[in-house]
């Protein structure tokens, strides 16, 4: 049974839940994180959800998001979650963090603090299955056109830390109009 860190709003961490218990109704405050994974070229890794996901399943997002284990840092938790998902890894650095909220159908709820992660590599991508259906490389001009085309079609995470980090300037984003 895998179990995720509750916190409060300041991530001082409360007690360890079942996973999926934490995803349940409105979920309960818990630690995550999203990794953001651009090449040389400045394209953004993107990655579709595996279809027995719980929630948003066959969604498109961005690298890799996962939780961390309790004691374990969050460069350490997405470095190992590459590895699982991708099998590869590759330096990463804190970038932000943001709370959010978020009910997928009748299914559950994310309620998570989120801290982004980047990292930049350019080699082999094997996605496990089970994690990632399909993955593939887009510039961040075409990722916001997609985004704001089909913005159904992708994870609320993604675009608030996608959004986040242009905003900050961690991301560079040239607008096509």
């Amino acid at each position: 049974m895998v179990k995720v860190v509750l916190v409060d709003e300041k991530d001082k961490e409360i007690c360890l839940k079942d996973k999926v218990e934490a995803h349940l109704h409105d979920g309960i405050l818990h630690r995550a994180f999203a990794i953001i994974v651009l090449n040389s070229k400045g394209e953004v890794l993107v990655t579709r959800r595996a279809a027995d996901k719980m929630l948003w399943p066959l969604f498109w997002d961005n690298t890799c998001a996962s939780h961390p284990l309790q004691k374990e840092g969050y460069v350490e938790a997405g470095e190992r979650r590459l590895v699982e998902e991708l099998g590869f890894t590759c330096s990463l650095e804190i970038a932000d963090c943001f709370q959010y909220q978020e009910k997928y159908k009748d299914v559950g709820s994310e309620n998570e603090l989120c801290t982004t992660l980047t990292g930049e590599y350019n080699g082999e991508v094997r996605p496990v299955p089970t994690e990632i259906a399909d993955y593939k490389w887009m510039s961040v001009s075409d990722l916001k056109t997609d985004m704001a085309e089909k913005p159904e079609i992708y994870t609320v995470w993604f675009k608030i830390a996608l959004d986040r980090l242009i905003e900050k300037g961690k991301i560079t984003y040239k607008d096509k109009k």
